[in-house]
C-alpha cells in the first residue's frame, strides 16, 4: 500500500527550549534492568493486581511478566496493534487497540469484548492511551482522523489536528470533549480526578480539561513547549502525573513545519531513512498538578530507547517502547 498524500498546515511551533538541547535531566537516569520480551514494540506497560507487567506487542500479542522478568504467560491475542494498557479494579483489562478500537479483555480466558469502535458514527483512526475513573468512566484518545498507526509520522507531518479526547461512560455511551488535537496521545486522570490530563504529541503540549467544580468543562493548557515529544500518560504517587518521552524535538521538523507545504510532501515522498529521525534517548519526566516538573529522568542506553510507556509501582518506574522487543525497569529510590 502506497503512502497516503499529505495535506500540510502550516505551524510556527515555539521556539527550542534550552531543555531540549541537553540530553540529561535534573538527576541522572538510575541503573536500568532490561527484560527481552517474546515480540517487538511493547508501547505501553501496565502493573496487575499481583505487581506483574502487562504489556502488548506488535502482533497482536498481550503478555504478562512477573517483576523480574523470568516468568511470561500469554493473556490474548487482539489480532490488531494494542498500545494503552490499564486494569480494572475486577482485574480485567482495558486495551486501546490502533486497529480494533477501545477493547476490555479478561485475563483469566483470553475473551475480548470490543467497548468502542467508532464516535458519532466515525470509526476511531488509531485508539491510542486511556484512564479509568473509580466509576468505570473511561477517558481516552483517538489520535488522528487522517492517518491510521500505519502511517502516523504522518499526522505530525501535516499537523492538521484531528485527534480526539473522547469519554465513554458506564452506560456504554460516547461523546467527544475536546477535537482538534495535535495527534492526541497521553490520558491520565488527577488523584481526585478533578480533571484529566492530555498530551498532544503533535504541539509538544499537555493540557488539562477540569471534571468537577466551577470550572468543569474548561480545558487549559499545562506546559507549552516541552522539549520533547510527548506519549502516553499515567498516575503515579503523591499526585504526579508521568510523562513518557520518546525523543527530543527535531529541529529540522520543526523548520519544516514552517515553511511552505510543499516542502513537507516532499519529506514525505522520500525514502524513509532519508525523513527526519528521532533521537535516541530513554526519557520520562513526572509533573504536579499545575505542570511543575518534579522529576526529569533522561540517559542514553544502547539495550533501550523509544519510551512510549510508562508506570510507576512501588518504588519502581516501568517503561514501554514502540520499537524495542523489551520493556525496562529502573528504581527510582536511591
Amino acid at each position: 500500500m502506497g503512502r497516503p498524500r499529505l495535506h500540510p498546515v502550516v505551524w510556527y511551533p515555539p521556539a527550542l527550549p534550552a531543555r531540549a538541547k541537553v540530553k540529561q535531566g535534573n538527576r541522572p537516569l538510575p541503573p536500568m534492568h532490561v527484560i527481552t520480551i517474546p515480540g517487538t514494540g511493547p508501547e505501553d506497560v501496565a502493573i496487575d493486581q499481583d505487581g506483574w507487567i502487562v504489556t502488548g506487542v506488535e502482533d497482536g500479542r498481550i503478555w504478562r511478566l512477573s517483576p523480574d522478568g523470568m516468568r511470561i504467560s500469554l493473556l490474548a491475542d487482539t489480532g490488531g496493534r494494542p498500545l494503552g494498557v490499564e486494569v480494572f479494579p475486577d482485574g480485567d483489562l482495558l486495551v486501546c487497540d490502533a486497529r480494533r478500537g477501545l477493547l476490555r479483555i479478561a485475563p483469566r480466558t483470553g475473551a475480548i469484548e470490543t467497548l468502542v469502535t467508532a464516535v458519532a458514527g466515525v470509526p476511531l483512526g488509531m485508539c491510542n492511551n486511556a484512564a479509568i475513573a473509580s466509576d468505570g468512566t473511561i477517558y481516552f484518545s483517538d489520535s488522528s482522523q487522517r492517518f491510521g498507526i500505519d502511517h502516523w509520522r504522518a499526522d505530525l507531518l501535516e499537523h492538521s489536528g484531528t485527534g480526539r479526547l473522547l469519554r465513554r461512560d458506564t452506560g456504554g455511551g460516547v461523546e467527544i470533549l475536546k477535537d482538534g488535537l495535535q495527534f492526541a496521545n497521553g490520558v491520565a486522570l488527577a488523584f481526585d480526578e478533578s480533571f484529566v490530563m492530555y498530551a498532544e504529541t503533535g504541539s509538544y503540549r499537555l493540557s488539562k480539561l477540569w471534571l468537577t467544580g466551577h470550572r468543569a468543562g474548561q480545558a487549559e493548557v499545562v506546559i507549552d513547549n516541552l522539549p520533547g515529544f510527548p506519549d502516553n500518560l499515567s498516575s503515579g504517587v503523591d499526585g504526579l502525573i508521568w510523562v513518557a518521552m520518546p525523543a527530543p524535538r527535531n529541529p529540522m521538523l520543526d523548520n519544516l513545519h514552517r515553511l511552505p507545504p510543499a516542502f513537507r510532501r516532499a519529506a514525505w515522498a522520500l525514502p524513509e531513512r532519508l525523513q527526519p529521525k528521532p533521537g535516541r534517548t530513554v526519557w520520562a519526566l513526572s509533573v504536579d498538578c499545575d505542570g511543575n516538573i518534579v522529576h526529569d529522568l533522561q540517559g542514553e542506553s544502547d539495550r533501550f530507547h523509544a519510551v512510549t510507556g510508562v508506570r510507576e509501582h512501588e518504588g519502581r518506574l516501568y517503561l514501554g517502547s514502540l520499537v524495542e522487543p523489551a520493556v525496562a525497569v529502573l528504581d527510582l529510590v536511591d
